[in-house]
């Protein structure tokens, strides 16, 4: 059989992102005996007329499209992206079936099928389920009783089984050189699943609450291929949580370290799970930035928002990155559950403490279904059970809803290293885009310590363009 695999993705901000799930299909899908051809529409100039070409070129029998997000889960500044893809799936619809999946369709399954107009469905991991459903198509049958799979005709669905065995991915398919040069990195995952419970969290739901761990020997094997093949010189871990388990983390450090991979990297970290023997464990295997999913700098925000730790472990793991000279950001989440003035102030006041390299806030909280944060919406009546959550819909706490913008906005605006992507301060598309042509690999952020020194002598390139 032909099959199509499509990246719906587009977003360029603040990189274009690798397609890494589709990559993860490739390897199943050539292994049952499918032919391929991908089109990635992230830099497509017409969407629309790179389909139509892709379709007469290949003539595939079954389109896979892979929908990362339904939008840009930013506010005010929020955008949706189906409109789009929805056109993309009609045109395909013209030529052959056509099969979504993807973490942006998953979470939404039965309403995006419908506004898509799709054949079928996926949620969830598809390396498994994806080739037996082929094999149903191919035989004139449908996808009933298979786990995650859903239908035009049948809006019902198994619950999704976790793949066990976490293969690695098939790159050579996808323009891997095009998105480390414009994105500056290239992206691996080490692990799926999530044990933790952030009320706003989708990974549980998405990847399941139990940790499966890739064989390190896979992932400096995937890391080798990456650098001889691709010409890769950095790397970003897109796993929930880098340091957790801690134990895995540090033998895949020290693994790396005697690989002698030439690459740099960065991750997302807890701060609860950074002893100074991992820290510098990270640093030999050469991370040079390092990126803390804080959320608040409030004691009781951190409560209401359930994050395993307390404003200490915030202050230890920034001290840590200081004393090792390492670049860090701290990632903020404002107007969740008991959000006030107080509260931040509070997040203002301990991150001009820890002094992190740059501190990336974003205002309000994308509510998906299944989420705690969710059920306290409809709780606090903000939302109702008829509210179409297609449409970006955001969490944000009563007692400053009319405000947040302007609180965050006014204090924000004092600091040279916060970046509000919502209120555009110190970030827009048209300055993000030509920044990464001068900074290199890595982090945009990491720019930030420049723009600290200069700012008040020259103009900065990183001024913010008010909302």
């Amino acid at each position: 059989m032909n099959v199509l695999l499509v990246s719906a993705n587009r977003e360029h901000t603040p990189y274009p992102v690798f397609p890494l799930g589709l990559a993860c299909l490739a390897g199943p899908l050539r292994a049952a005996g499918h032919r391929l051809s991908v089109l990635d529409l992230c830099f497509a100039a017409d969407p629309e007329e790179a389909t139509r070409q892709a379709l007469a070129e290949f003539s595939p029998d079954v389109v896979v499209l892979s929908l990362r997000n339904i939008d840009n889960v930013t506010y005010p500044g929020s955008r949706s992206y189906l409109s789009g893809v929805r056109d993309v799936v009609a045109i395909c619809r013209e030529r052959a079936a056509v099969i979504v999946g993807g973490s942006g369709f998953s979470l939404m399954p039965r309403e995006v099928l419908a506004y898509l107009g799709a054949d079928y469905g996926v949620v969830g991991e598809g390396e498994d389920v994806l080739p037996r459903l082929l094999a149903r198509i191919t035989a004139g049958e449908g996808g009933d009783g298979l786990p995650g799979v859903v239908s035009r005709e049948n809006a019902g669905f198994l619950p999704p089984h976790p793949v066990q065995a976490i293969g690695t991915p098939l790159r050579g398919l996808f323009q891997v050189e095009r998105y480390h040069r414009e994105g500056g990195m290239a992206n691996i995952q080490t692990k799926r699943g999530c044990p933790f419970s952030c009320i706003y969290c989708t990974y549980p739901l998405l990847e399941g609450e139990r940790m499966r761990l890739r064989p390190v020997a896979d992932i400096i094997a995937e890391i080798g291929d990456l650098v001889d093949v691709h010409g890769v010189s950095y790397l970003y871990f897109v796993d929930d949580i880098f340091n957790y388990p801690q134990e895995f983390a540090l033998e895949l450090c020290r693994a790396m370290s005697a690989a002698r991979l030439p690459v740099a990297w960065s991750a997302f970290i807890n701060p609860d799970f950074l002893p100074p023997q991992l820290l510098d464990a990270m640093l030999a295997a050469g991370c040079d930035a390092l990126e803390f999913g804080t959320d608040s700098g409030s004691p009781a925000m951190l409560g209401n928002l359930r994050k395993s730790f307390g404003i200490e472990k915030v202050r230890e793991a920034s001290q840590l990155c200081r004393e090792a000279g390492v670049d860090f950001a701290h990632y903020i989440l404002f107007g969740g559950p008991g959000e006030t003035p107080a509260t931040i102030a509070e997040s203002f006041a301990l991150m001009d403490e820890v002094a992190p390299t740059a501190v990336i806030a974003m205002t309000g909280i994308r509510i998906f279904p299944g989420t705690e944060i969710c059920r306290q919406a409809l709780a606090d009546g903000l939302i109702t059970p008829g509210t179409d959550l297609l449409a970006p819909t955001f969490y944000i706490a009563p007692a400053i809803a009319g405000t947040l913008c302007e609180l965050v906005r006014e204090e924000a605006l004092k600091r040279t290293n916060w970046v509000v992507p919502g209120l555009e301060i110190t970030a827009n598309d048209a300055m993000l885009e030509a920044l990464r042509h001068f900074a290199g690999s890595g982090p945009l952020w990491k720019m930030l310590k420049l723009l600290g020194r200069r700012r008040g002598s020259v103009p900065s390139p990183w001024s913010h363009s008010p909302s």
